[in-house]
């Protein structure tokens, strides 16, 4: 089967490997263009282009996947099938016509839940137990298509943004495997989305990085936990950013403080009041400084109880 593959970032480039191991006739590789990253701001490639490379792969890399010329490309490599994970742009209905068994993509949800383009954040940020991968028809809505497999992954209230999606890049190659295998031998199910159920997961903001202290514990530590390792959670120390990396949640005490308050420091961390109970800083970042453990944060620098985070101008260094 004539396949075209279509991603960009390390999860994608997980599926694109399985495709390829599995010995699937991946005839080119449409990928994001090579943007400038880190603080050096060097152009560097996307994963999915330094894999395909690795293979001897055609790489294509159009600033538009509206444009003639780019349709025209394509009707030319004429694919049987093309497959799409995490490409990172919506595509026309002329490219979603194109090929005779369809476009697949891997989503990094239980479709119809958390459509859009943070599922496994968001999932993470609201503090559900279980998520997973679904493969589907793409059509010309956000996420919208008819769904072939789902696979389940139950989420620990310890887990990461970053070890979920390790988990689920690794089972939505499995699943996206075993769907390529349905399509060659035309048994591909289709179930329709139920839309009354559907649940959204948009882009990631600015805002959304920031720590609502008058926002319960247990929702503070799961916003922690869904934004390591990108794009991390911050508060502010005096005038300084302070990223927060790793919470826990302690015995809960009852305190009138003011959300946001230091009420003590030891080589536990570093305990703030929360809206609603009190969370337990374990890992942080002051801004100019390397991230590090509490404990190690507390032998440099005076953070003393009584300090209000979040609140500008407050607080000592």
């Amino acid at each position: 089967m004539r396949i075209v593959f279509m991603g960009t970032p390390d999860f994608a480039a997980v599926s694109l490997k399985a495709l390829l191991e599995a010995g699937q006739q991946v005839v080119a590789v449409v990928t994001q263009p090579d943007k400038p990253k880190g603080r050096g701001k060097q152009v560097q490639a996307p994963p999915v282009k330094v894999l395909a490379e690795a293979y001897d792969l055609p790489v294509l890399q159009p600033t538009s996947v509206r444009t003639n010329e780019f349709l025209q490309i394509m009707q030319e490599i004429n694919p049987e099938c093309i497959i799409v994970v995490a490409y990172g742009k919506i595509l026309p209905s002329e490219l979603l016509d194109l090929p005779p068994k369809g476009c697949i993509n891997v989503h990094a949800s239980i479709l119809p839940y958390y459509r859009g383009s943070a599922p496994i954040h968001w999932a993470i940020i609201n503090g559900e137990t279980e998520t997973g991968v679904t493969t589907m028809y793409m059509d010309k809505g956000m996420d919208t298509g008819d769904m072939i497999l789902k696979s389940y992954l139950s989420i620990g209230s310890e887990d990461t943004v970053g070890e979920i999606h390790d988990k689920l890049a690794a089972q939505g190659a499995e699943l996206l495997l075993e769907t390529t295998r349905l399509l060659e031998q035309n048994r591909t199910p289709r179930t329709p989305q139920n839309n009354d159920l559907a649940t959204y997961a948009p882009m990631l903001k600015k805002e959304n990085e920031l720590i609502q202290w008058h926002t319960g514990a247990n929702k503070i530590h799961n916003h922690v936990r869904g934004m390591n390792p990108w794009p991390v959670t911050y508060t502010t120390w005096g005038d300084k950013i302070l990223k927060i990396w790793r919470t826990a949640l302690p015995p809960q005490g009852n305190n009138a403080a003011e959300p946001g308050t230091v009420l003590e420091t030891n080589s536990s961390g570093i305990l703030v009041q929360a809206g609603q109970g009190q969370i337990l800083i374990k890992e942080l970042q002051l801004q100019g400084s390397k991230r590090m453990e509490a404990e190690q944060f507390l032998r440099g620098k005076q953070l003393l109880p009584g300090t209000v985070l979040g609140k500008e101008g407050g607080g000592d260094h």
